[in-house]
């Protein structure tokens, strides 16, 4: 066998119609015997779990590499070796202040940037630069999307949402610079066509042309698919024919929920729905979560912030049998069938959160998965809804971080401690370094198992 230093490029894209798609990381893109070949790229993912957690069911009891998984967090025991779950964090500037009312605005906009936000329902809202929109600058360089947001709710940042604070700091977690949010897309439709369009396909002439066509974007590149397969070998033809038709899979079930939107039967004159969102959460979330992991996948972006619902989000859960608002619930002052109701809500994000790990963890990346290679902050700006405190924050690591993060254990560090010190150790296993980060005081030791 002839070795040599050609490779297909690794933003090799399929091109025919006017459509292009991202591929996978294929062997066939790693130059042989190159220095640092195949060096994991490490992605960073956050994930916001909205109003805190009835702290009684998501603790662990014992510390350590040898816990036992508490009945909210039961569902990740199989993935163990790539969880951490960590207590003790808190972010002061989430409290009043002086400000007074207001801590669900508070939460959504403290989460991720460390910065006390401004208390204000109009113009001049300041929060701070969130720890992804950090790592955006740096990692965007090299991807098609700097970064990615999503959600599971309208994405207005318009008006007042809580006690006197704009809807930005309850409808996004993530902030581009103090005094500019960065909105949540919903729909998966519109996320689909920013990572696989042609780069006009979040216009709304251009998404009723694509769907008047009724025809796969891959269909358009079936030459160039073909073409490709002649130069690849059996195991990136493997890979090329899974990712694909992950492709195609995302694709049919975003068309059945506009089909299933449709109808007569699913007009919601009261609300504006937009067809390609399923109307059960959880089908919602795991279509997103599909998005998720392709994203990394075609290395279309590193870094993806994707919130479960709105700070303070008081949206009922019919999909698990609870009718009552999530928000509401947290106000449940010990009343035993409010705290199981919300127990309930709290499993079943961490459920949809085991989803999205699960999928990661199956997918192939260099010489391990996708979740050897990422670093997944889960959690809330808030501890305790019924206290409405921010201290004991329940939050999750997951990933390897191309193995800078030991997985499996519990690690409780002193009240107080500052979530934002988390951020940096994320910065820093991405490749960008940083000292200071709104109220951080240092990185946190034991994340390595060093």
């Amino acid at each position: 066998m002839i070795i040599t230093k050609r490779c297909l490029d690794r933003r090799t894209f399929l091109r025919g119609a006017g459509a292009a798609l991202s591929l996978p990381l294929l062997d066939s893109m790693i130059p042989a015997l190159s220095a640092g070949a195949g060096k994991p790229t490490v992605r960073l993912g956050f994930i916001y779990h909205p109003t805190g957690a009835i702290q009684a069911k998501w603790t662990p009891a014992a510390e350590g590499a040898g816990f036992e998984f508490s009945p909210t967090l039961k569902v990740l025991e199989p993935l163990r070796e790539h969880v951490n779950v960590i207590t003790g964090l808190a972010h002061i500037q989430a409290r009043a202040l002086g400000d007074g009312n207001g801590d669900h605005a508070r939460e959504g906009a403290v989460w991720l940037t460390g910065a006390h936000p401004k208390k204000t329902e109009g113009v001049g809202i300041r929060s701070g630069v969130s720890v992804d929109q950090m790592a955006a600058r740096v990692l965007g360089e090299k991807t098609q999307l700097a970064s990615l947001e999503m959600g599971t709710e309208s994405p207005s940042l318009a008006g007042g949402c809580d006690s006197g604070y704009s809807c930005a700091y309850t409808n996004t977690v993530s902030w581009r610079t103090p005094t500019t949010p960065m909105p949540m897309e919903f729909n998966p439709r519109s996320v689909f066509e920013r990572l696989f369009g042609d780069g006009d396909s979040t216009d709304a002439a251009s998404v009723a042309a694509r769907l008047k066509r009724r025809r796969s974007i891959l269909d358009y590149a079936a030459g160039s698919i073909d073409r490709l397969e002649t130069k690849l070998g059996p195991g990136d033809r493997n890979k090329l024919s899974e990712y694909l038709e992950s492709v195609r899979d995302i694709e049919r079930r975003i068309q059945k929920a506009e089909q299933e939107n449709a109808g007569p039967a699913r007009q919601l004159p009261a609300m504006e729905r937009p067809s390609a969102v399923p109307e059960d959460y959880e089908e919602h979330c795991k279509l997103m979560f599909d998005l998720h992991v392709m994203a990394y996948q075609a290395d279309l972006t590193r870094v993806i912030t994707f919130m479960l619902a709105h700070a303070g989000s008081n949206r009922a859960y019919p999909n698990i049998g609870i009718s009552d608002g999530h928000h509401s619930l947290t106000h449940h002052q010990n009343d035993p069938a409010k705290v199981d109701k919300v127990s309930q809500i709290d499993a079943m994000f961490v459920r949809m959160f085991a989803y999205d790990l699960n999928k990661l963890n199956a997918t192939p990346d260099g010489d391990g998965s996708l979740l050897d290679h990422v670093a997944i902050l889960y959690g809330s700006g808030t501890g305790d809804g019924n206290a409405h405190s921010h201290h004991d924050l329940p939050t999750l690591l997951a990933g390897g971080a191309a193995g800078q993060i030991k997985g499996g254990r519990h690690i409780r560090y002193p009240k107080e401690t500052p979530l934002s010190n988390l951020f940096l150790n994320l910065l820093d296993a991405a490749g960008v370094p940083t000292e200071k980060l709104g109220d951080s005081t240092g990185q946190l030791q034991y994340l390595s198992g060093v």
